[in-house]
């Protein structure tokens, strides 16, 4: 077992817990990892490593593949983060780890990073833009209708974690043209105003509010995913209702909830506010996601009668199961898919939706 990423820049929590831990080291290690393995385990000679692909061995499913655009995050309030550095847009929009997925066999491309809409504008940036504007649209647009034109080619482009900044507008006329999926994963991790400049993030109830109306404005179809946080120090109840009444009012497809914990060493913990009861937020938490659920019930149900696209994941005796273009892999919904003809983990078919529950919906393939 070796342990690396943030919360490696501080081994001994973790030796002292976990003695029989073979190794941990910190952020973007990848050769201390490697030196671990091969201290562990000598790499023999061994002709049948000739036979790996260029593209390496993914260990996603062969449908689909991830992307990391940067890694870190500047916003260090809450988490223990190395400061954020990206990859070149060249090989992030067309490079050898976006051929490799399509190589490989991938329909989906999942671009991630802890804060995607910062690539190329990020002070340790090795993408060649001149800031402050963000490179993510243009290696969007770069990996969609390159040499390759990955949406002629039936191949999903899908973009993770996303902050809420300006530069999400410079990829919605790609969403709109089909490029890359109409879909953003957008951290808004809470409404309340006086929460959020605790938090350090940008926005307010009413501004996000209005961005998300001018969203939907230019893509109609627009799936948006989110995360939230309950329980911040210093959260009162008028601040937890605000965030009720946004999601209420945005509608947002799916969202994730996470009660806030303190973390040893973040800042957060010298805010001085007075830290939520663990019941309060529980009782919080429970509130939130039955609240949403209800909102992603109706956005569900509207779907009923309506044909959308699915990428085949599992494929059963009769019954399929896959994703529309609001799915991303193992977070967000499932569409089950009854089929008449044999479906593959991969293909891309019409269903007509004929069921909907809070999350997922059942139909048959048209």
């Amino acid at each position: 077992m070796i342990v690396t990423g943030c919360m490696g820049a501080e081994p001994e929590q973790i030796t002292e817990k976990y003695p029989g831990v073979l190794a941990v080291s910190g952020p973007q290690a990848y050769e201390s990892v490697m030196e671990a393995v091969h201290r562990a385990l000598p790499a023999p000679h061994d002709p049948f490593l000739d036979l790996v692909p260029e593209q390496g061995v993914k260990l996603t499913p062969r449908h689909y593949a991830y992307l990391k655009i940067s890694e870190g995050c500047n916003n260090t309030l809450q988490l223990l983060h190395h400061p954020e550095t990206a990859r070149q847009a060249g090989v992030a929009a067309g490079g050898r780890g976006a051929a490799g997925g399509r190589k490989a066999g991938a329909r989906g491309r999942q671009g991630t990073a802890r804060h995607l809409a910062g690539h190329g504008r990020l002070r340790r940036s090795t993408c060649a833009m001149r800031p402050p504007r963000s490179a993510t649209a243009r290696c969007a647009r770069n990996s969609s209708i390159s040499r390759a034109n990955w949406a002629s080619l039936g191949v999903w482009t899908r973009l993770h974690y996303v902050y809420p900044y300006p530069h999400v507008d410079d990829v919605l006329e790609l969403m709109a043209d089909g490029k890359i999926l109409p879909y953003l994963d957008i951290p808004f991790q809470h409404a309340s105003p006086r929460v959020l400049r605790a938090m350090k993030r940008p926005g307010d109830h009413e501004t996000m509010l209005e961005r998300i109306r001018a969203w939907r404005r230019a893509v109609p179809d627009l799936a948006i995913r989110s995360t939230f946080i309950v329980g911040f120090p210093g959260e009162t109840e008028e601040d937890f209702r605000q965030l009720l009444d946004f999601l209420t009012e945005a509608k947002i497809d799916r969202v994730g909830a996470f009660e806030y914990e303190a973390v040893s060493g973040a800042p957060a913990n010298d805010l001085g506010f007075e830290p939520v009861a663990a019941d309060i937020k529980k009782a919080r938490w429970n509130r939130l996601m039955e609240a949403q659920q209800k909102v992603s019930a109706k956005i569900s149900r509207e779907k009923i009668g309506k044909r959308v696209k699915a990428i085949v994941d599992e494929v059963g005796p009769s019954v399929a199961r896959g994703r529309t273009t609001a799915d991303a892999p193992e977070i967000d919904g499932a569409i089950h898919i009854a089929s008449s003809r044999r479906l593959r983990p991969g293909d891309i078919v019409d269903v007509r939706v004929e069921a909907a529950d809070a999350y997922d919906l059942r139909g048959r393939a048209a």
